[in-house]
Parts: C-alpha cells; structure tokens; sequence
C-alpha cells in the first residue's frame, strides 16, 4: 500500500500491486493454469505470448538438465524476466535410458506420438526389462540465482497402448502402484502423480518460501 495526502490534508492509501512477476517458457494452457492456481495471490505467472516470445526456444543440449537451462537462459537473457523452464523425458531401462531428451522426435522430427510408441515397442520386443521412469527438470533463473528441480515417476511399459487420454508415451506407461497406462486415467488422477507436478510442487515450495 502506498500512503499519500489528499488535497484537504487527510491520508488516503491507494492499492499497488505487490505480485512478483515471473515467466513460465510455456505457451501450454494447461501447463499454465496449473501454475498459476498454485502460485496465486504471490505471483503472477506470465506465458511465453505475454511477454512477447513468439519464436521457438532453442533445445540443443544432450541432457533434460541442460534443454531445459538452455531454455530459461534465453528468456532470461533476451526479455529480462524470471523465468522457469521445463523438459521431459521417458527413460527406459531396456533401452538404456532412451529416448530420454530426445523423446519427443524419438522417430522423427515430425514428432508423432503413434510412431514414437511404436519404435519404443518394437526395440522392448526382444527384451526382458521393461521398468521405466518419466523425468521432468524445471530450471528457475531469476536475477539472483539458478536452480533446478526433478521430478520423476517409476512405472513400466505396456506391450500395447491403451487408452484415450493424455498425449506422448501415456498409453504405454504404468506407473508403479497402479494397474492402468497414464492415457487410461482422469486428467485429475495423472496430475496428482505425474512427474511434472511432482517437479513443479518443488518449484513452487521454493519460490513461497524465498518471497
């Protein structure tokens, strides 16, 4: 609050806006709106769009660690704004850790989900392991510091896909403690165990606890 005279001598206070304003290197609304619920009343969450990134981020790096610094650096650097950026990947045992960072052009840079299962499927055909985990880094770069979080589920992979919902590797992956693929739950029921919650939950205790 900001405390100023009137004209007839007497104080008055007038409103200010004390929201610290933060970037989410998304266009994502979903992805989003979960931030911002989680977030609100202390910052305020701004999209890529809104602070006028229209072009795409680079990804160049060979680490979900690295992509995702590398992604927040450039907002940070080119629009001056604390920013977090995330990236994701599925490691699968049997296949030593792939796709891992590439596993959104895992077939191609065309980036189709049904060709990215498939290959995934067909190198799991003559294997035996099929643990595998979903790992999300966020990095947060602000004017004083960076820092990374992880967040990370275990599960295994199907032999084929099932369900409707979700997007990626979701019909193909179980997570451990339940008996249906990602794409076979509720939005609701993913978002309570996913790897992206559990590494933006951490973001989000960090950032209520430093402002």
């Amino acid at each position: 609050m900001i405390k100023n005279r009137s004209a007839r001598g007497h104080f008055f206070f007038e409103p200010t806006n004390l929201k610290k304003k933060i970037c989410f290197a998304t266009n994502n609304p979903n992805k989003l709106s979960e931030v911002q619920q989680m977030l609100e009343g202390e910052y305020e969450v701004l999209s890529l769009k809104s602070i006028g990134c229209e072009e795409e981020l680079p990804e160049n790096q060979e680490t979900l660690e690295g992509n995702s610094l590398e992604k927040a650096q450039y907002v940070f650097d080119k629009y001056q704004i604390s920013v977090f950026a995330d990236d994701t990947g599925l490691e699968v045992s049997g296949l030593n850790g792939r796709p891992g960072v590439y596993s959104a052009m895992y077939a191609g840079p065309h980036r189709s989900d049904e060709d990215n299962m498939s290959k995934v499927l067909d190198e799991l055909a003559t294997q035996s392991d099929r643990a595998a985990k979903f790992r999300t880094i966020i990095t947060l770069i602000n004017s004083i510091e960076t820092v990374q979080f992880e967040g990370t589920v275990e599960g295994t992979i199907t032999e084929t896909p099932s369900g409707e919902q979700g997007f990626g590797y979701d019909p193909i992956f179980i997570p451990v403690g339940f008996n249906e693929t990602f794409a076979q739950m509720s939005c609701h029921e993913k978002n309570q165990i996913s790897h992206r919650k559990r590494a933006v939950q951490k973001l989000v205790n960090f950032l209520k606890s430093d402002s």
